[in-house]
């Protein structure tokens, strides 16, 4: 498992700057709770799922299940 940044730099951008402007809580959710916060609890239970590759909710992150040599 290998989690990375989006390499799309304008996305990670963005996302960075809604995470200033939230403290820190994901840019995509109206509510600010500690689930909310980056990196979310949905992202945090979808890694745990060894079957689950891909993007965090607001493509941040990706979850890849390659395994690296």
């Amino acid at each position: 498992m290998k989690i990375t940044l989006n390499p799309d730099k304008q996305i990670v951008k963005t996302i960075q700057e809604g995470l200033k402007q939230k403290n820190g809580h994901c840019p995509c959710r109206l509510e600010i709770t500690e689930d909310t916060k980056c990196m979310c609890k949905e992202f945090r239970d979808q890694i745990k799922d060894p079957e689950f590759e891909g993007y965090c909710h607001c493509l941040l992150y990706y979850k890849s299940n390659k395994k690296e040599d």
